[in-house]
């Protein structure tokens, strides 16, 4: 088996989009937890319950399973359960089991996500998750989508750190030869749980996926900055302009454009993570063409990246024991989110300090 990078429970992690959860029952599974989600009738707030009947551990997001108001009614003996978890009914007696209750989870949606704390519920501050707010905000379009990866979450975690892949695995779709041959610089607050990687391209060949979406044609300045947030929350600020043309000394920046790469990263049990991914823009906001060709050509790279690392994670599991890494420069990054998550893991009592 390779090497499965271990869960940090005490966390906050992305269980769906806000869109995706409704009246209708929806599964998850996080950290090995099988999760039933929905939202309340009168309000919409969101619920998450553990996904199994306590009788004879039913399924509670499948169907014949249903909502009545707010309760849900198990589909094979009609057990009923409150949004906290509670069992309110069962068949064939009045008195209902002290022990009958589901665990409920504590959940947050913020940002059009739906935050979900699987360790200990005292210890479950909302306020330390980290922000994506260019996912709902005014001035700003996303597409976006999720796609189940068979591979161990921090083989995603290292893909994503290192986007000098893209010159390789998206050749023709985001990469460039530039994107490989520069230099990165890294920061790491390991206090916070933060690692930043930056990759600025002066002089840099237009993608197909920006030339044929910005209409820029010949050389741009190409600045990709990383910020993870360790262990769930992956942003990319990117920046593309015409060559030579730099934001002004105030910071101003009226001939990039600006691109927001989010991704979340969840895993769902061992070998097996959500990739969450989403492209929002700040410009041709109005352009559904635009919007169109982002969706589908993300949804191409993603997809490359979901071969690769399906495959890898197959390799991995025919290496002998023992087997050695090559590490180098480029994965200072990722080599840093390794020993961000070891900590989180080890600490496992207390939650990652954020500022917001």
């Amino acid at each position: 088996m390779p090497h499965m990078t271990a869960f940090a429970r005490n966390q906050w992690y992305v269980a769906a989009y806000s869109h995706e959860v409704g009246r209708e029952l929806l599964g998850r599974t996080i950290l090995g937890e099988t999760l039933v989600l929905y939202r309340t009738e009168e309000d919409g707030t969101p619920v998450v319950l553990h996904d199994r009947c306590v009788h004879r551990r039913y399924p509670l997001s499948e169907a014949p399973t249903r909502l009545d108001g707010d309760r849900i009614v198990c589909g094979y003996h009609g057990f009923t359960y409150d949004t906290s978890g509670t069992c309110v009914y069962v068949p064939g007696q009045k008195r209902v089991p002290r022990t009958a209750r589901v665990a409920s989870y504590p959940v947050v949606e913020q940002d059009s996500l739906i935050w979900v704390w699987i360790g200990d519920p005292a210890l479950a501050d909302p306020q330390v998750i980290p922000r994506a707010r260019h996912l709902d905000s005014p001035g700003w379009v996303t597409v976006r989508g999720m796609e189940p990866i068979a591979c161990d979450y921090g083989l995603l975690v290292d893909n994503l750190l290192d986007l000098s892949h893209e010159t390789y695995l998206h050749g023709g779709y985001i990469g460039t030869p530039e994107v490989a041959e520069t230099p990165i610089t890294t920061e790491v607050d390991e206090g916070a749980g933060i690692v930043r990687v930056s990759r600025h391209m002066d002089d840099a060949e237009c993608p197909p996926f920006y030339a044929r979406s910005t209409g820029i044609e010949g050389r741009i300045t190409r600045w990709q900055d990383i910020e993870y947030h360790a262990p769930c929350l992956y942003l990319l600020h990117s920046r593309i302009a015409p060559a030579g043309v730099l934001p002004e000394a105030d910071g101003s920046d009226p001939n990039g454009f600006h691109t927001e790469i989010t991704y979340a990263i969840t895993p769902s049990g061992d070998g097996t993570v959500y990739d969450f991914w989403a492209v929002s823009r700040d410009w041709a906001t109005d352009d559904a063409e635009v919007t169109e060709f982002l969706r589908g050509n993300n949804h191409t790279v993603v997809m490359q990246d979901v071969t690769a690392l399906n495959l890898l994670q197959k390799t991995l599991g025919t290496e002998r024991t023992g087997y050695q890494e090559l590490s180098i420069n480029i994965d200072t990054g990722g080599l840093a989110a390794r020993r961000i998550l070891a900590r989180l893991v080890e600490q496992g009592e207390k939650p990652v300090e954020k500022v917001r």
